[in-house]
């Protein structure tokens, strides 16, 4: 059973990740915290040893590259779970000297959401690629117009969970990302977020194209929900608007994302 305590393993201070270790490194970065599979799968490519994977990754935790977030040991059977790891100070340091880090870019917040957010995009991501699809992440966008992702509206702002585009052959696509864990009423006369006002606030965004002015993209946007519960989504289907395509959703009813769950539901999203 695995524990989140640091091994007696000696590991040199001096350890050098691999190329194939500063993907897993700038996927973090990028995306936020990722589970061991979802860095396997990244890797898989060219490293379809999970194991070798597996090991390299707690070499990387115990020569400070990488550190498991305490929060994912916060729910029941946690110790089933892959483990989640996050970069280290080492490790964005050492990411630093390769590339430009994009931290700023990430989801913050709750870690459980932030965490399912970093999980879909992740997906997103690796599968765009193996299709031969080139994806282009969200720091790379918000530095068109040098913008922070939220989008200001008539009244107030809305800020997507992540944001990120798609090359295809014939152009481009963008896609602003929300994840719905049902943690917010369906319909609220406070001032308060629910997913009445989301859908609204994106209507505007679609309607007025706010995404072509904010972030200085020109080519259409999708919004897709991804929502942990299938009533839930069939509430949200009930509160779209006649006509608009610019809406889509799918369900991942997992407590955990795991690759296989979220890989799949995202597969289906009609890119």
């Amino acid at each position: 059973m695995p524990v989140m305590t640091r091994s007696k393993a000696n590991v040199s201070a001096n350890l050098t990740p691999t190329q194939r270790e500063l993907r897993w490194l700038a996927h973090i970065d990028r995306h936020g915290p990722q589970s061991s599979q979802f860095l396997y799968e990244l890797t898989r490519d060219t490293h379809r040893c999970k194991d070798t994977s597996l090991r390299r990754m707690q070499v990387l935790r115990e020569a400070g590259y990488l550190h498991l977030p305490v929060q994912q040991r916060q729910i029941a059977k946690a110790e089933f779970n892959p483990f989640v790891y996050d970069l280290a100070t080492k490790g964005s340091e050492y990411l630093s000297y390769h590339k430009t880090l994009e931290r700023h870019a990430r989801q913050t917040g709750h870690w459980w959401h932030t965490y399912w957010v970093s999980s879909v995009s992740s997906a997103l991501e690796i599968y765009a690629r193996r299709s031969g699809l080139e994806y282009i992440e969200a720091a790379r966008i918000l530095r068109i117009n040098d913008v922070s992702a939220a989008i200001p509206l008539k009244q107030g702002k809305v800020v997507p969970d992540q944001i990120f585009a798609i090359k295809y052959q014939d152009g481009y696509r963008a896609f602003a990302l929300e994840v719905d864990r049902g943690t917010e009423p369906v319909r609220s006369t406070a001032a308060r977020k629910s997913l009445q006002r989301s859908v609204e606030q994106y209507r505007e965004v679609l309607e007025r194209k706010l995404h072509a002015q904010h972030y200085g993209l020109n080519s259409n946007l999708i919004v897709l929900w991804v929502f942990t519960s299938a009533a839930r989504e069939r509430q949200f289907r009930e509160l779209l608007p006649t006509g608009q395509n610019g809406f889509r959703s799918t369900v991942c009813e997992v407590g955990f994302p795991n690759w296989a769950t979220v890989s799949h539901a995202t597969c289906l999203t009609d890119f």
